[in-house]
């Protein structure tokens, strides 16, 4: 009992245990970068929507070669960019070397709200 008492009070069962959660955080800390790396790989399905509309049976067999179909979207709005159909972003439409690219303007949040910056 006087030992234990005697290590308590100079301070080094705290330093013993200090060092142990520090240990147990750098591991836990080199497991999240390990897993992170595991990720980096994995193929994500991107899609980005530039507006929706609705249209019956009758009218999309009438569509052709030249046809228009009007979007909910007004030309300049913000188009929605989703991962594996969740909204992450807004973004804007631009041209790079004769492709369509998105430049992201915003991230949004699990709750469709605008994330943090």
């Amino acid at each position: 009992m006087e030992n234990i008492m005697n290590d308590t009070e100079d301070g080094s069962a705290g330093r013993s245990t200090e060092a142990a959660v520090e240990k147990t955080i750098s591991k836990q800390g080199d497991i999240k970068a390990s897993n992170m790396d595991l990720l980096m790989d994995v193929s994500l399905r991107v899609t980005v929507e530039l507006g929706r509309t609705r249209m019956q049976l009758a009218r999309i067999l009438e569509l052709q070669h030249g046809s228009v179909v009007e979007l909910d979207r007004l030309a300049g709005d913000p188009v929605d960019v989703f991962v594996n159909d969740r909204m992450v972003a807004r973004g804007e439409v631009v041209v790079v070397d004769d492709k369509f690219g998105v430049r992201i303007i915003e991230m949004v949040s699990s709750n469709g709200e605008k994330a943090a910056p």
